[in-house]
């Protein structure tokens, strides 16, 4: 199957410790363009989640959101340090004495003095936290990845369509071709007859003379290589994957092969056809930049 370049998706894990939520987004990117956003706590993890969602996603301009909330009551630990605060109070008593001044030292004003309350973070499980951190980015990314793979198939039906409308154009130029040289063929013969009168055609010099027009005309090889790369375009496009920047190289060659053609013809439906031939190609290129 093909995937779209954009796409969508999200998975929330949760259980009585945790709650995870992993949401992932994408637009066209020439490459692969992973912006992670995660809480500073976590950066540890960061290279965990790129190396997980690399596993399915190639190319695209990917952003990941992710959010953790740690559920256990013991997150953050508060240590009273009673030998600082005995020494505050001391040096406090001190100052009273010296100067003859009341201690009206109160609990709220001690307790702000540096040390006498310390918080730390309760010890971190890391290894639960990576183990939840991979589970949620893979079930993202899988979510991500069907999202991608429907519109993958949207654009792949529409591709297929168009590219016969590219088909039908070719084999209109295919069967208008030799038309051309023998209408060239009976112009050239009918001026000449007009500007000599009575006098005998000379067939061969009108045979030398369609023989140029119809080698400089000619776009047999050009109609054969667009048939070769249409169906080749098909092909890729079935076969499913990384199809993106083989698209994209075919429909470069498709593009040159229907611009020598138009610059040979003087015919003015093949003109047209290869006009619209273009304008298929243009339609198509469009498309496959969407292809992972």
């Amino acid at each position: 199957m093909v995937k779209s370049m954009t796409g969508f998706g999200r998975y929330e894990y949760s259980d009585e410790k945790c709650k995870c939520s992993v949401e992932i987004k994408s637009v066209n990117h020439r490459y692969l363009d992973l912006s992670i956003k995660m809480p500073k706590r976590l950066g540890f993890f960061e290279a965990t989640v790129r190396n997980v969602l690399k596993e399915s996603i190639k190319r695209g301009k990917v952003d990941v959101f992710i959010t953790y909330e740690d559920l256990e009551e013991q997150s953050v630990n508060i240590r009273y340090n009673k030998q600082v605060a005995a020494k505050y109070m001391e040096y406090l008593n001190q100052i009273a004495e010296d100067f003859g001044l009341e201690n009206d030292t109160r609990v709220s004003t001690l307790s702000r003095y540096p040390e006498v309350f310390e918080a730390d973070e309760a010890e971190v499980d890391e290894e639960a936290i990576e183990k939840v951190l991979t589970l949620t980015a893979r079930k993202a990314a899988e979510n991500f990845a069907e999202s991608r793979m429907r519109e993958g198939e949207n654009l792949k039906a529409d591709l297929l369509g168009k590219l016969d409308e590219m088909l039908t154009a070719v084999d209109f130029i295919t069967e208008k071709s030799p038309v051309i040289i023998e209408e060239y063929r009976q112009k050239l013969t009918a001026k000449v007859e007009e500007l000599l009168g009575d006098n005998t055609v000379d067939e061969n010099r009108i045979l030398t003379e369609v023989t140029i027009f119809a080698d400089k005309s000619c776009v047999d090889e050009e109609l054969v290589r667009l048939r070769s790369h249409i169906k080749a375009t098909k092909d890729t496009l079935e076969a499913g994957g990384e199809v993106g920047r083989k698209l994209d190289f075919i429909a470069q060659e498709m593009n040159r092969e229907a611009n020598t053609t138009l610059s040979k013809t003087t015919d003015l439906e093949i003109a047209n056809a290869a006009i619209d031939l273009k304008t298929g190609i243009e339609k198509v290129r469009e498309q496959i930049q969407n292809l992972e």
